[in-house]
């Protein structure tokens, strides 16, 4: 088992900047032509805020370092950003404007990277393409645009002179290097099955709900105040933000393009402590997880939803707003990459990282990774699961449950029922064997249309299919 490991503490949201709309002009011949200086290496930063100022001060503290490491001096000459008269938590390299006009950026012609990190999906894809247009590399940290744009990013990159160059490994899981590995690590070897804890609000959610004894409200709220989570969290309890990230690590590791909303989501709303009773007493504990999975035909399917491991997962005792993911291949068989997911240094750490690469003549012609023409996404996935039912007490439940299940073919392994407290949180639990999931969204229909089962049943996968070993 390889473990790589990426501890940086902090977590706190990227700035935003202005909505200027850019202006593109032509390509230079190369990304790194260094008109000024050929000592020197520039940069232009769209975003002043958390890991804005992490990236400056990252270059400022290893200046003398990166010189040695790379031949060069890199030198940041201009931020943008909303507001130029706001004061900053950093301190402003020596000749560094701040500005708000994105064409201060695009189109200065000594400025050879340009770095995105301002967020956003509209004004951020406009300084993207700009910049690559007019010959500038462009190191990002936005896994949203990416997850949305990735074929137009990628169309536009292959495009361009060689040397123009797209960088990305802030995008997924802020600080673990999971970008680069898949780029060059496993180039030998093919990837069977993905899973990973990939977002860090949820994670610190689902400890304290499992840990603490917390509810799903009384978790949020701690999360909240911590800054974990945004105003708004949907993107995070919803799911979205880890199928954003799943989505980019499903086309460096399967080669396939597939559209967000073609990943089945679930998060973590629907969660409750009956549920993580019924995992203890099983002998585990409950993730949200993102998993890809090729089968023996060559497809490939995909699901975030909150997971059930067992306590002797690797899993499992990641804990708080860690991130970790495990790659399990044909060559290496279990590799996980663990540390933080988030933050002012974790995210300007993998920036830095692209920046000192792209100094030192390092490149990625295919930044996604090849395409495959012979592997393709299927809209269902096999699985155990884990069902919690809600009733009104009658007789003959389990045989009607029973004969449901036998009708659509679903066998079950055991039925659990936990002593209840109160009469509203009665509910019992099943688990089934190894089963495709839409023939569990069959009997889950079934069983919904009954008239003891209060509310949606809950399910959820169970991430090793040999779980009980």
């Amino acid at each position: 088992m390889n473990w790589h490991l990426a501890f940086i503490a902090s977590a706190l949201s990227t700035g935003a900047v202005s909505s200027f709309a850019p202006t593109v002009g032509q390509s230079r011949s190369s990304a790194l032509q260094m008109a000024s200086d050929p000592d020197t290496v520039t940069l232009g930063i769209f975003g002043g805020g958390t890991v804005g100022g992490g990236i400056v001060e990252i270059l400022s503290k290893k200046k003398a370092y990166f010189k040695q490491l790379t031949g060069k001096n890199i030198e940041v000459k201009t931020i943008c950003v909303r507001d130029a008269s706001k004061p900053r938590d950093f301190a402003l390299p020596e000749g560094c404007s701040v500005v708000t006009s994105y064409d201060d950026i695009l189109n200065d012609e000594d400025i050879d990277i340009a770095v995105e990190v301002m967020g956003g999906t509209t004004d951020a894809k406009d300084v993207i393409v700009g910049s690559l247009k007019n010959g500038k590399s462009v190191v990002t940290a936005n896994k949203a645009l990416i997850a949305k744009d990735l074929p137009e990013i990628e169309q536009l990159v292959t495009s361009l002179d060689g040397d123009v160059q797209f960088r990305y490994e802030a995008a997924v899981c802020g600080g673990i290097p999971i970008i680069r590995s898949m780029q060059s690590d496993f180039v030998g070897d093919e990837i069977q099955l993905m899973s990973g804890i990939i977002n860090g609000c949820t994670n610190f959610m689902l400890t304290a709900m499992d840990r603490d004894g917390k509810s799903y409200a009384e978790a949020l709220s701690e999360a909240s105040e911590l800054g974990y989570a945004e105003a708004d969290p949907t993107l995070d309890v919803g799911g979205f933000d880890a199928r954003s990230k799943l989505k980019i690590l499903i086309r460096l590791a399967y080669g396939i393009d597939v559209e967000e909303e073609e990943i089945s989501c679930r998060g973590i709303t629907e969660l409750s402590k009956i549920d993580f009773g019924y995992a203890k007493t099983l002998g585990g504990t409950i993730k949200l997880l993102g998993v890809a999975e090729k089968n023996k035909a060559g497809e490939v399917s995909a699901f975030v939803a909150p997971c059930y491991v067992t306590n002797d997962d690797p899993l499992s005792s990641v804990n708080g707003a860690t991130n970790a993911i495990e790659l399990i291949s044909d060559n290496l068989q279990s590799s996980i990459y663990i540390g933080q997911g988030a933050g002012r240094y974790p995210t300007a750490n993998s920036c830095i990282n692209d920046i000192v690469a792209l100094a030192k003549g390092d490149t990625t012609p295919l930044p996604f990774n090849p395409k495959s023409e012979d592997t393709k996404f299927v809209n269902n996935y096999e699985s155990v699961f884990f069902l919690r039912l809600s009733y009104r007490d009658q007789v003959g439940i389990t045989r009607q449950v029973g004969e449901i299940c036998e009708k659509h073919g679903v066998s079950i392994h055991s039925i659990l029922q936990n002593p209840i407290a109160k009469s509203q949180e009665s509910a019992f639990a099943i688990v089934t064997e190894k089963v495709e999931f839409a023939a569990i969204a069959r009997v889950l229909a079934d069983i919904e249309a009954l008239g003891w089962c209060k509310g949606k049943p809950f399910y959820m996968p169970v991430l090793r299919e040999d779980w009980q070993q």
